[in-house]
């Protein structure tokens, strides 16, 4: 597994778009939509993550006729790549907390665990 990830804000928001329900399928415009980046920004980030073996993708397997609608990539946490999101959001918010001169150091679940 290819575990390095570059951290960004960006890539942080989209992590933590994905452990709100770590197990679920979720295709790029709604976790653009869910962050609040553009699909522009949100590709490139789950094809590192997926070169990173941290989530896995597939096509949709639907009738695209019957469907009314083109198929969907859906994109899905690994186990592993669920527990390093969950430790690169707790990190990045224990350094934000500890530069801060009230930081108690405990972390936020809401920040770590994606609610």
């Amino acid at each position: 597994m290819a575990d390095k990830v570059r951290m960004t804000l960006q890539t942080l928001a989209v992590l933590r778009v994905l452990l709100v329900q770590p197990a679920a399928e979720n295709y790029g415009l709604r976790v653009a939509q869910r962050c609040g980046l553009p699909t522009g920004s949100v590709y490139p980030i789950l094809a590192r993550l997926e070169a990173a073996d941290w989530i896995t993708s597939d096509w949709e397997n639907i009738d695209e006729s019957a469907e009314g609608r083109r198929r969907r990539r859906l994109y899905q946490l690994t186990p592993g790549g669920t527990d390093h999101a969950r430790a690169a959001l707790l990190e990045t918010q224990q350094k934000l907390g500890s530069s801060h001169p009230t930081a108690t150091g405990n972390p936020s679940p809401d920040l770590a665990w994606g609610y």
